[in-house]
Order: structure tokens, then C-alpha cells, then sequence
């Protein structure tokens, strides 16, 4: 095991990931929508202009890389920090000395902030004077959307570029040069196509967990005395964990990804991006919370029992606990997805909730009002009400709604599942209230 990182990268004794980080443009594998032809960070290089940034996107998608590949094509001086390891106190050292020697040489400073979002709104004022003056080119990655996590002052002074999770050809190139340059590991372990495809699927859009699954099964592969094929890397890394989080942009796009599979009655994409979430250790009882307001929500009285099979769901979820857990949310979310869909409720209650908020606190009409005493039958209340068991059909026409909103229509169900039914019975009433 000590012979392969003697002998790989002549004698560099660095992890393989930072051996194989691209000096340049060219090297740079992935984005390009903003490296390639046309790309707006090509253009700002060859036009030698620099604004403040935010590079935003997932872990090993080439944010440091950039950062750094940026500053030393422009032959600015590159001086990372982690908001992770530093404060206010270390920036304003960075700063003074970045104005030293933009004053003495006349040479630029990048500030490369790495996990910028790591700083509170209030640490990430300590930038605003400096980004104003051009004292540093601030430039800081996060994994996380800039619009919730960065202070609104210091977003409106720079660019955010959008950098996006490599796909597995990408990561594939970045295995396959890795294997064969001089600086990885060329000439010390033999390495078959299938085994960088299985890599390259293991490494979930990541370019350093890739770089990272090539280098531990080197190892194991020096020490067997065998090359790296798809059996071993299966056999070694197949149970690696899903790349997710529990309350940032890729929790929220995967449960927005379930939601809407069920909305468009997709069982089987239902059933993938449940299990991703619960597989990358989300709670699930999250996910049943999600699908008992989808049934109400989406498919509503189009299915009435889809909103009890949820709830049935969600406490089964509480009781069983995984992994058993998940064989009802799998008969839940199928049902769901596969049920009829109406959002006629749900629309139903956004209107009267505007209603309400637009027109306060109408009056009660006088016949629908409670009489538990003699004064208040006096005055009226509960006078003339109609009692609906009292007639043919179990109904009667009446004004249940203030005189203000008599004609508001809020529920108007859909032509769909059981919501069929419900449109005949109050076609039906809404005839006898004609007669």
C-alpha cells in the first residue's frame, strides 16, 4: 500500500484528487455553459475582467478548480480561506494585505471563500466594503442556494454563476485520465472500462468521491496483485452513500421530483425518488407527511380514501419504523400515483381563504344563528331555518352564506373519479333551488 503512493505521482505522496486538479481551462472536464465556447467566465477571462462571484453548485463539480484556474490564467494572486476554519478577524488580515500589494505591484487578489454560506448574514457584511472598492476579487463557492443563504447586500454585489453536477461520461474522463497520466496512477494498476463506468456511477456526479473510490481501490487492487475490474469495485464500494442532504436545495428538489411523479400518476418515478430520499437517510416520516397532504391536496374527492391510505400510512410509518416502514409508503405512494387527481379542494380553500381575508367578519344571517336562550329567540336568531332531514331528499334550498357572498362559488369539482358523482348531486340541488 506504501509502495503505490511512493510510486504514484513520482513519489507525491498527495491524495489522488488533488494530483489530477486541472491547471487550466482546457483540463477543466464539465460546465461547459460557462467554461466552453461562448461561456460567460470564458469571455470574462479573455477580456481580462473579473467581477465578484458566487460559484454555486453541488461538492465536486470543479468550484475550487475554477476559482483557482481563474485567478492564475488572469495572474491574480489566489489566497483561499474556509468559512469553515476562519472568521472576520483572518478576512480583514487577508484584506489588508491584499491591499499592500495591489498598492506596491499593482497585482489583484482573489479571495477564494470556500462554503461562503458557512458565514452568518451578519460575518458576510465584513465583505461589502472591500467587494465595493475592489480591494479583493471575491470569489466564493457554496453548495447551497445563494438566495436563502448569502446576505441580500452582498448578493446584489456580485454574479452568481451556476455550476452543475458532472455527468457520468464526465466523471468517466476525469477516472480514465487519472488512470493514465503521470501525475495518478499510470503504469502502477491496470484498470478496465467497466470498472471506471461502475466509478463513475459510484461517484454520484462528484469528481473527488470518484477520484477518491479509484485511489482506495488501487490499493486493494496492488495488494491482491490483480487489476481494478467491475467485480471489485463492486465488491468494495457498491453500498456508498447517496449524495443528499437533509434541508438544503437537493432535499427539496428530490421531494419536489417525488410530489410531482405522483401529481402526474408516474408510480414507478414515485416509488425511485422516495426511496432515494429514504435511502440518504431523509426521515420518513417526512415523506408520509408529504403524501398525506398530496392526497387531500391532488387527488382530494376525486378519491376520497386516498387521503385515509395516506394517513393509515403515516401513522403506520411512526409505529413500524424502518426498514419495514417502507413497504407501506411503497402501497401508499402507488396508490396515490395512481389514483385520480383533483385539486378542486384545494382550489376551493384558496378561494374562500381570500374571500375571508378580503371581506372580515360578516354578519351571520339571523335563521342559521344559534337560540340557546329565550332572548336570543327573540331577537330572531334561528328563525326560519329549514331543517334538511325534514324533506325529500334530505335537502331543502337555503342561504347559508351572508347576504354579502351569496353567489361565491369556491368548489367546482372535476369531471374525474368520484368528483363525477359530486357534480350530479349539485347539479341536481342547484335545480331544485331553481324550482
Amino acid at each position: 500500500m506504501s509502495e503505490l503512493f511512493e510510486k504514484a505521482g513520482g513519489g507525491d505522496s498527495r491524495p489522488l484528487a488533488d494530483r489530477m486538479r486541472p491547471s487550466t481551462m482546457d483540463d477543466l472536464v464539465g460546465q461547459q455553459e460557462l467554461v466552453g465556447q461562448g461561456g460567460m467566465l470564458a469571455d470574462l477571462v479573455k477580456a481580462g475582467k473579473l467581477p465578484s462571484m458566487l460559484l454555486w453548485g453541488p461538492p465536486g463539480c470543479g468550484k475550487t478548480t475554477l476559482a483557482f484556474i481563474i485567478a492564475s490564467t488572469m495572474g491574480m494572486e489566489f489566497v483561499p480561506f474556509s468559512a469553515v476554519l476562519g472568521g472576520v478577524k483572518e478576512v480583514r488580515q487577508i484584506v489588508a494585505t491584499a491591499q499592500q500589494r495591489l498598492e506596491s505591484s499593482g497585482r489583484p487578489t482573489v479571495l477564494f471563500v470556500d462554503e461562503i454560506h458557512r458565514f452568518n448574514k451578519a460575518q458576510q457584511d465584513a465583505f461589502l466594503p472591500h467587494v465595493e472598492r475592489g480591494t479583493v476579487v471575491l470569489l466564493g463557492a457554496t453548495t447551497e442556494n445563494p438566495s436563502f443563504e448569502v446576505n441580500p447586500a452582498l448578493l446584489s454585489r456580485v454574479t452568481v454563476a451556476r455550476l452543475f453536477p458532472l455527468s457520468i461520461e464526465d466523471l468517466g474522463r476525469v477516472l480514465a485520465r487519472a488512470v493514465e497520466a503521470p501525475e495518478g496512477l499510470a503504469g502502477e494498476v491496470d484498470v478496465t472500462s467497466e470498472a471506471i463506468g461502475v466509478m463513475a456511477e459510484l461517484a454520484d456526479s462528484d469528481a473527488r468521491r470518484g477520484l477518491n473510490l479509484l485511489e482506495q481501490a488501487a490499493w486493494v487492487a496492488q495488494r491482491r496483485e490483480q487489476a481494478i475490474n467491475a467485480e471489485l469495485v463492486k465488491e468494495v464500494f457498491e453500498k456508498q452513500p447517496l449524495a443528499h442532504d437533509r434541508a438544503g436545495d437537493h432535499h427539496y428538489d428530490v421531494a419536489s421530483a417525488f410530489i410531482k411523479s405522483l401529481r402526474g400518476s408516474d408510480p414507478d418515478a414515485a416509488l425511485y425518488w422516495m426511496l432515494r430520499m429514504v435511502e440518504a437517510g431523509d426521515d420518513p416520516v417526512f415523506v408520509a407527511r408529504r403524501m398525506v397532504i398530496f392526497a387531500a391536496e391532488d387527488v382530494g374527492n376525486a378519491d376520497p380514501q386516498a387521503l385515509g391510505i395516506a394517513t393509515h400510512c403515516f401513522n403506520a410509518v411512526r409505529s413500524i419504523g424502518l426498514p419495514e416502514c417502507k413497504i407501506p409508503m411503497a402501497q401508499a405512494a402507488t396508490y396515490l400515483a395512481t389514483a385520480p387527481k383533483s385539486n378542486a379542494a384545494y382550489m376551493a380553500l384558496k378561494k374562500a381563504e381570500k374571500e375571508v381575508s378580503n371581506r372580515g367578519s360578516l354578519p351571520v344571517p339571523m335563521h342559521l344563528r344559534n337560540a340557546p336562550t329565550s332572548l336570543l329567540k327573540e331577537m330572531g336568531a334561528g328563525k326560519g331555518y329549514n331543517y334538511p332531514h325534514d324533506f325529500p331528499g334530505g335537502y331543502v334550498p337555503e342561504q347559508y352564506k351572508p347576504d354579502e357572498i351569496q353567489g361565491a362559488t369556491y368548489y367546482k369539482p372535476k369531471k374525474i373519479g368520484y368528483e363525477k358523482q359530486i357534480r350530479q348531486m349539485m347539479q341536481w340541488r342547484k335545480e331544485q333551488d331553481e324550482k
